[in-house]
C-alpha cells in the first residue's frame, strides 16, 4: 500500500478521538467501529484503530465459546476509516458515505477479543462523488484482512 511511505515521512499526525469521530460519522453504538484515528489526510487516506473487546455485542452469537469478529464488520470498520477521510473535506461535511461494492476481500486470520485492529484506507481514484479505496486491517503488524472498496458520497 502506498500509504506506508506517506506515514513514514510524516512528522506530525492529525489525530481524532472517538468524540471527534462522532462529529464526522453518523454511526453510533453498536455500529461505531473506529475508536480512534491515528492520522489522516482529508479526502485521501486515514489510519484508524479499533480495540476489540470481549464485550462487543456480536461476540454473543459469533461464536459462543470461540469469539471471532465477523469479517463483514472488519470490512465495515475499514469503510468507516475511509469515510472519515472523505467526510473530513469541507465540501463533504454533513454527508454520508455508502458502499458501492467490495472487491477482492481476503481474510487472513481471525480477529479475537484483545486484538488491536489497525485500519488503513486509502482512496486510489475518485470521480465526483464515486471512488475506490484500498483497505487493510492489521493486528500485531500482520494483515488480517484486505479489500478494495467502492464508495459513493451522498
Amino acid at each position: 500500500m502506498i500509504l506506508e511511505e506517506t506515514l513514514a515521512q510524516r512528522e506530525e499526525h492529525n489525530t481524532l478521538s472517538s468524540a471527534e469521530i462522532a462529529e464526522i460519522l453518523p454511526h453510533r453504538y453498536p455500529f461505531a467501529l473506529v475508536d480512534r484515528v491515528m492520522d489522516f489526510e482529508p479526502g485521501a487516506w486515514a489510519v484508524g484503530r479499533k480495540c476489540v473487546s470481549v464485550d462487543e455485542p456480536f461476540f454473543q452469537g459469533h461464536f459462543p465459546g470461540q469469539p471471532i469478529m465477523p469479517g463483514v464488520l472488519i470490512i465495515e470498520a475499514l469503510a468507516q476509516t475511509g469515510a472519515i477521510a472523505a467526510l473530513s473535506l469541507e465540501e463533504n461535511k454533513g454527508k454520508i458515505v455508502l458502499f458501492g461494492g467490495i472487491k477482492n476481500a481476503r481474510f487472513k486470520r481471525p480477529v479475537v477479543p484483545g486484538d488491536v485492529l489497525d485500519l488503513r484506507c486509502q482512496v486510489i481514484r475518485q470521480k465526483g462523488p464515486v471512488g475506490v479505496a484500498e483497505a487493510e486491517a492489521i493486528v500485531d503488524g500482520k494483515i488480517v484482512a484486505k479489500a478494495e472498496i467502492t464508495f459513493s458520497i451522498v
